[in-house]
C-alpha cells in the first residue's frame, strides 16, 4: 500500500440513503473500489461535517463505535454497524501534523467512534470495515481558507498510504426550504454550477472565499458545516492539484450529492 495523489469530497446526503437501494448516490458510493479509487489505502481519514467542535479533533479509538446522529427514521436504521479499527498511530501523526503547522489547538478524543457523515459513505465504499478509520472534525465558526490551511497540513499524510476524504454536501439548505419538484431550483443550480466551474477551473482562491464569492451562500449552505470537509480535501490535494466532479445527482432539487476528486499533480 503505497502514497495516493488523490484526495476526495463526497456528498453523503441523508441516511436514508441505507435503506433506498436505487439512489444514485448510493450506486455511486458502491461502485467505489471499481470506477473511483481501486487501491486499497492503508487508512483512511474522513473530516465529517457532523463532528463540529472548537478546536481540531480527531478520534483514537481501538475500534469505532457506531454513532446514530439522527432520529425519526426506521428502526432497521438504527441497526447497521460498521466496526471499522481506530488507529492511535494515525491519530497521533495528524496531531503531530496539525500542530507543527501551527494548529496548537489540536486534539484527541479517545471515545468518540463513527458519525453517519463518517459510516454511510463508507459501508458502501468499504463494506468489509476492515480499514483503520479515523475522523477529524471541523471548526464551522471559521471559514474556508482556514480548512484548506487545516488541509494543506495534513498533505503528508498522502504519501503514507492514507485515504482523505471530505464528508459533507455540496448544497446544504435549511429544513425550511422548499423543495423543488420539477427540476432544480435555480437557486440551487446556480450555487452548483459555480462551484463546478470553479474547481475545474482552478479558482481555488475564489472557492476558499466561498463565504463572499459564491452566488446563494446562505441559501445553499444556511450554516458551514456541510461544505468545509470539501476545503479540506482540496488543501491537502496542492494548490496544483486538479477537480474532476466524480458524481452529482439531487434530493428534492434542492440538495446535491456533488462529489469530486483531486489529483495532486
Amino acid at each position: 500500500m503505497g502514497s495516493t495523489q488523490e484526495t476526495f469530497f463526497v456528498s453523503h446526503g441523508t441516511p436514508m440513503m441505507t435503506l433506498e437501494e436505487a439512489k444514485p448516490a448510493r450506486k455511486f458510493l458502491e461502485s467505489w473500489r471499481e470506477k473511483v479509487c481501486s487501491n486499497k489505502p492503508r487508512a483512511i481519514l474522513v473530516i465529517s461535517a457532523h463532528w463540529e467542535t472548537e478546536e481540531p479533533t480527531v478520534n483514537d479509538v481501538e475500534r469505532n463505535e457506531t454513532i446514530y446522529d439522527f432520529y425519526g427514521f426506521p428502526e432497521r436504521m438504527y441497526k447497521f454497524k460498521y466496526p471499522a479499527p481506530g488507529s492511535p498511530e494515525l491519530a497521533k501523526r495528524i496531531q503531530d501534523l496539525l500542530r507543527s503547522s501551527g494548529f496548537q489547538g489540536a486534539n484527541i478524543d479517545k471515545k468518540r467512534g463513527l458519525d453517519h457523515g463518517a459510516w454511510v459513505p463508507l459501508m458502501f465504499m468499504y463494506p468489509e470495515a476492515d480499514i483503520p478509520v479515523c475522523q477529524l472534525s471541523v471548526q464551522s465558526h471559521l471559514d474556508g481558507t482556514y480548512h484548506y490551511k487545516l488541509g494543506q497540513a495534513l498533505a503528508p499524510l498522502k504519501e503514507e498510504g492514507v485515504l482523505i476524504v471530505g464528508s459533507g454536501s455540496a448544497t446544504h439548505p435549511s429544513n425550511g426550504t422548499p423543495p423543488c419538484y420539477d427540476g432544480v431550483a435555480p437557486w440551487a443550480a446556480e450555487f452548483d454550477h459555480w462551484l463546478e466551474t470553479a474547481l475545474t477551473s482552478g479558482r481555488y482562491e475564489e472557492v476558499n472565499q466561498c463565504e463572499t464569492k459564491a452566488p446563494n451562500w446562505k441559501l445553499a449552505h444556511r450554516w458551514a458545516e456541510h461544505f468545509y470537509p470539501l476545503h479540506v480535501a482540496l488543501g491537502a490535494a496542492g494548490a496544483n492539484s486538479k477537480a474532476e466532479l466524480i458524481h452529482n445527482s439531487w434530493d428534492d432539487g434542492i440538495m446535491s450529492y456533488g462529489s469530486y476528486k483531486f489529483t495532486s499533480s
